[in-house]
């Protein structure tokens, strides 16, 4: 009925857009035309009223054609509360409203790439932000990255953007001139519709707009008619009718979602253990829960195989926001579950076998950007060795950002490195099946790559890297390709740089879990399978690429399938703009390197192949391959 609704007023639209045209010879002439428009349709001699527009809805206050329109912020990939300033100074700024399920919207998105890429290096920045109530972060930058699309898609949570520039509809869309003067708002054009699209060639209106703002001149037409989705606004949020305490429903959330890393020396920065943690830090959690944010997660929904997914769902988080929306009431204690029990801290694999510990502390400065550092570990491997179980211990989980480990061989009189795990927080150790292990080869030695972070005050840090050996006969070994690409270079200024890699699996294999690593321009990776029959598999989207959470994403044990042939493809993109916050040298030229104002492009994917049988004895004390009298 929606769309009925909206194609009985295309008769109307399209005599009322000549008539702006003439109405908007002038500022003033327009507003009257406008106001003499409303009469004729709002009176009673009219059968029925027009359709509400974004030209004609009273609930929100359009700001004024010609004037600056008032500041207001939005949320961009990495969850950071943005504004307009941060992109630095253009000759004009077009905002797009955007949500998922808008047919139009949809539509439009490859003729907004077409002009975006058109007018970038005219001093254009153009900017995506949704209003889709149920849209996340995540879902805004995937929908990006599936229209390879360069400009930022962003978020806009509360409304605040779309009610300081007049916006009720999407895809409606605004354009500032270089002072952020409201100078166009309306649609993109004509020519797509609810009903269809238009066989005729019609006024690029949005493409005029920026061309007359580029030439210095008054917008010929400065406001159109919009076909497209009502934008939903947030209401306040009051008291729920249901009763919402602490005891009985958000306790047992905060164990399933938050507790395992929200707790006493974790690097969590508060705990969420009880009553008194909760309702502390309650907007906080709110805020977080809200966005989207936390529980920390970066991969698309669509990507429905991976089984280590930790997200609230909707019902979920409304039952937070219903908790503090009715003043964080505690509720019975008696219905309070069971306190969660808790693998010990100091090491998720139990008693190591082999433990290694960095022979001095590594002093963490008060203040500062801190480099990559690279520790090699006082131990040398003499035999092949064989190990289940691999955790990296930091000394001091508040400055240990994350941690890398991998085994460095010689190989043709150079050495060389082999990843082996990593520590991000939050993350857990490796765990491999009975009968799957890892090997680390004789005469290995192991190096840590630290990101330390520092916390205002100096510290220290002594990490440990613990190790459990197979108790059983060992099958397969775990193996891992690095898609990877080193010879690229990133232009200054470029907000979508693609980097390729691609790698060929060389036996059927079966999957076990991916792995995307990028420095602070990192902005998505997409892993691809590209089968020997010829189709293709998306098998994981990193559309908001966090250099803050670098975790696997896994497939359940056993059931992901390659035959010998397919190859993985990664394809990556890299933001070097002034907007992204993190970037070092906007201005610079960016190549493969060590420390993170150089740049990575790896994706690693880890699996096993299919007919390998290494039935090896495997001593539970060493990790040797125990030999046979045979032998």
């Amino acid at each position: 009925m929606a769309d009925t609704a909206n194609e009985s007023t295309l008769g109307f639209n399209d005599s009322w857009e000549r008539e702006l045209v003439s109405c908007s010879m002038n500022r003033t002439l327009w507003r009257v035309c406008a106001a003499v428009f409303l009469l004729i349709f709002l009176s009673p001699g009219c059968s029925k009223p027009l359709e509400p527009t974004s030209v004609l809805d009273t609930e929100v206050a359009l700001p004024l054609l010609g004037e600056k329109v008032s500041r207001f912020s939005f949320v961009d990939l990495r969850y950071l509360s943005r504004t307009l300033d941060e992109f630095g100074e253009n000759k004009a700024y077009v905002i797009v409203f955007t949500n998922l399920d808008c047919p139009i919207v949809k539509r439009f998105l490859p003729r907004l790439k077409a002009l975006d890429e058109q007018y970038r290096e005219q001093g254009v920045q153009f900017l995506s932000l949704n209003v889709g109530p149920e849209d996340s972060v995540v879902d805004a930058a995937a929908q990006a990255v599936k229209a390879d699309i360069a400009f930022p898609f962003c978020k806009d949570f509360d409304g605040e953007a779309a009610k300081a520039l007049g916006v009720t509809r999407t895809p409606e869309v605004v354009v500032l001139d270089a002072d952020q003067r409201l100078v166009y708002r309306g649609r993109i054009d004509g020519s797509i519709r609810f009903a269809g699209v238009s066989p005729k060639k019609v006024r690029e209106d949005l493409k005029e707009a920026i061309e007359d703002v580029l030439a210095g001149e008054e917008v010929r037409v400065e406001e159109t008619p919009v076909d497209g989705c009502l934008i939903t606004f947030p209401k306040d949020q009051g008291p729920s009718d249901r009763e919402v305490t602490f005891s009985e429903h958000i306790a047992p959330l905060l164990q399933e979602h938050c507790q395992n890393c929200h707790r006493p020396d974790t690097e969590a920065p508060f705990s969420l253990l009880t009553y008194d943690d909760a309702a502390t830090h309650a907007e906080m959690v709110g805020e977080v829960v809200l966005q989207q944010r936390m529980p920390p997660w970066f991969a698309c929904e669509q990507d429905g195989e991976i089984v280590n997914r930790r997200t609230m769902d909707a019902d979920e988080r409304q039952l937070i926001a219903d908790w503090i929306a009715a003043g964080t009431p505690e509720g019975d204690r008696a219905k309070l579950p069971e306190p969660k029990e808790f693998s010990d801290l100091d090491w998720q694999i139990g008693k190591p076998d082999l433990l290694i510990k960095m022979a001095t502390e590594q002093k963490i400065p008060a203040d500062g950007y801190i480099p990559y550092r690279y520790v090699t570990l006082p131990y040398v491997f003499l035999r092949d060795t064989w190990v289940q179980q691999i955790e990296i211990h930091p000394g001091n989980r508040n400055v240990v950002h994350h941690c890398n480990m991998a085994y460095v061989t010689m190989e043709n009189g150079k050495p060389k490195e082999h990843f082996i795990t990593g520590f991000v927080p939050g993350g857990t150790a490796m765990f491999l099946d009975e009968g799957t292990a890892f090997k680390i080869p004789a005469k290995s030695i192991l190096v840590l790559q630290l990101h330390y972070v520092s916390l205002g005050e100096e510290a220290s840090d002594q990490t440990s890297v613990g190790f459990v050996f197979p108790k059983s006969a060992v099958n397969k070994q775990i193996k891992h390709m690095q898609v990877k690409n080193l010879d690229f270079e990133i232009p200054p200024g470029a907000p979508h740089h693609a980097v390729v890699g691609e790698r060929t699996l060389e036996h059927d294999s079966t999957g076990i879990a991916m792995f995307s690593h990028m420095h602070l321009r990192g902005k998505d990776m997409t892993f691809l399978a590209h089968y020997p029959d010829g189709t293709q598999e998306t098998l994981l989207t990193i559309p908001n690429y966090s250099f803050d959470w670098q975790m696997s994403y896994r497939w359940e044990v056993g059931k992901k399938k390659f035959p010998q042939g397919t190859r993985i493809e990664c394809i990556a993109h890299f933001d070097n703009t002034e907007f992204n916050p993190y970037n070092p040298a906007p201005d610079e030229a960016v190549r493969y390197g060590p420390q993170t104002y150089h740049e990575m492009m790896f994706g690693f994917f880890f699996f096993l192949e299919d007919d390998e049988n290494l039935n090896l004895a495997i001593d539970p004390n060493t990790g040797h391959v125990l030999i046979t009298q045979s032998e």
